[in-house]
Order: C-alpha cells, then sequence, then structure tokens
C-alpha cells in the first residue's frame, strides 16, 4: 500500500502537471460520474491528506481519490502513449493543453463540494507530512488504548495519517520493541521519540525516488522485505509475519534480538517478499 510519502510525491505530480491550468478533458469512468463533464474549469491544487488526495477544481468541486494498494496517477505529455495498465483499468482522466493526467486502479473516486471534504478526510489524524501535523495529539492518539499492539495503532490513520507497513516496521526497530508490544508498554523515552523519528522518516523519503531509512547506499530499509537475511546491527535473521485479523495482507518484519516483546507465537513461516515499490 502507498504510504504518507508515496502520495506526497503523487500529488506533487499532479499539482505541477494540472495546477493554474484549464481542463480540456475530463472523463470520469465511474456510474455515478459518468455523464460529469468539468471541461472549461481550473484546477486550483492538488493536495495530500495522509495516504488521501484532494484535487480542487474551480466551481467549488474536490476531486477525492485513494490509492490504497494498487491504485496510481501517471501524467503523459501529448502524444505520449498511456501505459500505467490496461485502458479497461482507468478509473479518471484530466486533461489540459499540455499534461494528461490518467488515474489506474483507483479503489475510491468521489466528486464533493469543498465543504463537504470532512467526509473523506475529517477522521484522519494528524498528517506526518501537513500543516496540520501535531506531535503531541499523535502520541497521544497512539497510547490511548493501552492494550492496542504498536504495530496496529501506528497503522490506524485515525491516530496519525501517513504510515503504513514498511514504517511501521522500521519505526518498530528504530524504536528497539516488536510491534506486537502493548502501546501502553512503550517505555517513555522511546514513546516521547516516536513522532519526531517517525516525522524525519517520512520527510527524508518524500522527495527520494526509493525509500530508504538506513542512510546507507543498501540496504535501504533496516527489516522491511528483508525476512531471513541478517540484521544490520547484530546479524540475527529478520523474521516476518503477518500482523492484524487476517482481513489483509500485513507483512510484518522485525529483529527477535534488537526488537524484544511479544511476537506472534509460534512464529509462523516467512510470507512472500513484497513487490518492489512503483510509486507510478
Amino acid at each position: 500500500m502507498p504510504e504518507g510519502d508515496t502520495v506526497w510525491q503523487a500529488a506533487r505530480r499532479l499539482h505541477d502537471a494540472l495546477a493554474g491550468k484549464v481542463l480540456t478533458l475530463t472523463d470520469f469512468r465511474v456510474p455515478q460520474y459518468a455523464t460529469i463533464d468539468l471541461t472549461g474549469r481550473t484546477v486550483l491544487d492538488v493536495t495530500p491528506r495522509g495516504k488521501h488526495l484532494l484535487t480542487r477544481i474551480e466551481g467549488d468541486v474536490t476531486l477525492h481519490s485513494h490509492l490504497r494498494m494498487d491504485g496510481s496517477w501517471r501524467v503523459f505529455e501529448p502524444g505520449r502513449r498511456w501505459n500505467g495498465g490496461p485502458a479497461y483499468q482507468i478509473r479518471v482522466v484530466l486533461g489540459t493543453a499540455d499534461r494528461t493526467a490518467v488515474g489506474y486502479r483507483l479503489p475510491v473516486v468521489e466528486l464533493l463540494r469543498g465543504a463537504e471534504e470532512h467526509r473523506a478526510v475529517g477522521h484522519l489524524g494528524p498528517d506526518l507530512l501537513g500543516p496540520d501535523w501535531d506531535p503531541e495529539q499523535a502520541l497521544a492518539n497512539v497510547l490511548s488504548d493501552p492494550a492496542r499492539q504498536l504495530g496496529e495503532a501506528l497503522l490506524d490513520q485515525r491516530n496519525l495519517a501517513g504510515i503504513g507497513n514498511v514504517y511501521k516496521s522500521e519505526l518498530c526497530f528504530l524504536l528497539g520493541v516488536t510491534p506486537w508490544l502493548p502501546a501502553g508498554d512503550l517505555p517513555a523515552d522511546r514513546a516521547a521519540a516516536l513522532p519526531a523519528l517517525a516525522k524525519r522518516l517520512l520527510e527524508a523519503n518524500r522527495n527520494r525516488p526509493v525509500r530508504n531509512t538506513t542512510g546507507r547506499r543498501a540496504p535501504d530499509l533496516f527489516v522491511y522485505g528483508r525476512a531471513r537475511r541478517p540484521c544490520l546491527r547484530c546479524g540475527t535473521p529478520i523474521r516476518v509475519a503477518d500482523q492484524g485479523d487476517g482481513s489483509r495482507d500485513r507483512p510484518t518484519y522485525w529483529c527477535p534480538t534488537c526488537q524484544p516483546g511479544p511476537t506472534p507465537s509460534p512464529a509462523p513461516p516467512p510470507l512472500r517478499q513484497p513487490r518492489p515499490r512503483t510509486d507510478g
């Protein structure tokens, strides 16, 4: 699933391509908006909010989209062949005189009035890459249910917006605890460091084509995607298990030596490695 830095990059690409320009083509390939025509209107801005994208258009219209697991926005110059997937996967097309933005496999597409944006993003906690970032509130949200597993609390976008499976695993490694640790058991000094560390990780990667948390050329990540490979700190083989109720694929990686604390018991066999990051 794209995380906050990936969505921030997508918003920047869309904003650079569309903002301040008049729409010459709009095509909404979802039934409820199939007859909507926004041509002649100017795109005002494209703003990320956690993992959501808000494209604001003249006339008090906001296009809300979400990438979830497989969605992507691609921008094409005139004459360039669209190559983000087969045509039947296209959900939205927004064209101007010199750019065309095509949304592929978007699971969420809705048109809202500006005053209705809260219906799409009002439930989100402080955005790690947004102007509303509030570290004290974010930490209070994470710790509000002391019995909840830390990894699950970090993924809950109502607590803080922008963390996905990659940053959950990396952040827990850097904090030196397992993602299964009850949030209330997080030592006070590490809890105090959590908000700034999470923000630093996302900010460091929002302009990078390849996500990096180690500060090295390779490997780019401490634990995520490195099952059975040696920990960069202690050499212990990294482990992987699924976290959550099983309704979603949430591979979670940790070092059993550097991250003491509760773990699934018995440890399940390693899941398949995730596909390389492609931000589209």
